[in-house]
């Protein structure tokens, strides 16, 4: 496909999710307390978007992952959270 055909076949979907995450945004910053480390990953996830390098998708899933590689030895909540919180 070309730019012109992706454009066609995915722009409004695409448009929607961001005006969807805008409002997130606002709602969020809008709201008070203390950031947490899912803002925080969420934050270096949205700055891999206006990177020029061509790996967008793979560069946002690694701001949410955990990097390490040695398993834990038991699971510390009963569900994931989305983010990666930075301690073992």
């Amino acid at each position: 496909m070309n730019r012109s055909q992706i454009l066609d076949l995915y722009f409004v979907d695409a448009r929607h999710k961001l005006i969807d995450l805008a409002a997130f945004l606002d709602r969020y910053e809008r709201a008070e307390g203390a950031e947490d480390f899912r803002m925080a990953a969420f934050r270096t996830a949205v700055l891999e978007l206006s990177k020029g390098n061509n790996d967008k998708a793979r560069q946002v899933l690694l701001a949410f992952s955990d990097p390490t590689t040695e398993p834990i030895p038991a699971a510390t909540t009963k569900a994931a959270c989305g983010a990666w919180p930075g301690v073992q």
